[in-house]
């Protein structure tokens, strides 16, 4: 076996070895976001079933909700404040085009949050701002599911359409102090004339697929090795036929020498 010492096979023990543990630690990886999905899918399921508690309890103006806090029901108490509706682009169902509604309900304290009121099937495809159902007037009790604002360059609010809900991005263009986070609408009270399909809510018995993506790593990794090993014994075998092959050349060459030698014309009688 001492080809495997030569540079050639050193440096594909190398490479095989970095593959290897690279297949391991994205396998670790996805084993651990199996955890987080599990961790979130138990917060989830806990919060959703927990009754609905005021909404100064989870968040405010200057406090965000955390992890721990999405999905819990709180209930807040306010009007609508229609002029500043929100519409959320880009918002499928069932294969079809619509948009989410989005509006700041004002509480007594003067501040706002945001309530994804539910969505609307729309023609457009968010090019034009589609005429949406008016929430109501006068004061409402709503209950709503915690949510944390999105991140990143979709939360820009422009026109009063975004295509993620983010507090912070909306508060440029709302003339009041925010609440962090946003609410998706559960109830209302009093209901109002024009109902929205209703948030759909998160599957918390889902855990992706995470556990056969790592399975499939670690399955990378085994074949790695598996492969260096069967290349490494099949050149082996080749050099150890080779090899026999030599000797019984030479043998049949000393053979033939020494009969030849035996035969030699001239050396009889």
């Amino acid at each position: 076996m001492r080809f495997l010492l030569s540079r050639r096979w050193v440096l594909f023990a190398l490479v095989v070895a970095l593959l290897a543990w690279l297949a391991v630690q994205l396998g670790q990886w996805q084993f651990h976001r199996l955890d987080e999905r599990r961790d979130h899918n138990q917060v989830v399921s806990a919060n959703r079933d927990a009754e609905p508690v005021p909404i100064d309890e989870v968040m405010s103006p200057d406090r965000a909700p955390g992890a721990e806090d999405e999905w819990q029901r709180v209930r807040v108490t306010g009007t609508w404040d229609e002029e500043h509706t929100i519409v959320l682009k880009y918002q499928t169902r069932d294969g079809g085009p619509g948009v989410d509604v989005v509006t700041p309900l004002v509480t007594e304290r003067g501040a706002g949050v945001l309530v994804d009121r539910g969505w609307m099937s729309v023609d457009n495809t968010g090019a034009e701002r589609p005429d949406v159902p008016a929430a109501g007037e006068g004061e409402v009790t709503l209950t709503g599911w915690v949510r944390r604002d999105a991140t990143g360059r979709a939360t820009e609010v422009s026109d009063l359409a975004t295509r993620a809900i983010s507090s912070e991005s909306a508060a440029e263009v709302i003339p009041y102090p925010l609440y962090r986070g946003f609410l998706d609408l559960d109830e209302q009270s009093p209901a109002p004339e024009a109902q929205l399909e209703p948030v759909e809510l998160p599957d918390d018995s889902s855990e992706g697929p995470h556990f056969f993506y790592g399975l499939q790593w670690w399955f990378f990794g085994a074949l790695a090795v598996f492969g260096f090993g069967y290349l490494a014994r099949d050149e082996y075998r080749g050099k150890q036929g080779r090899s026999r092959g030599r000797g019984r050349r030479s043998s049949e060459r000393a053979q033939h020498a020494t009969v030849d030698g035996q035969h030699r014309p001239g050396d009889e009688g």
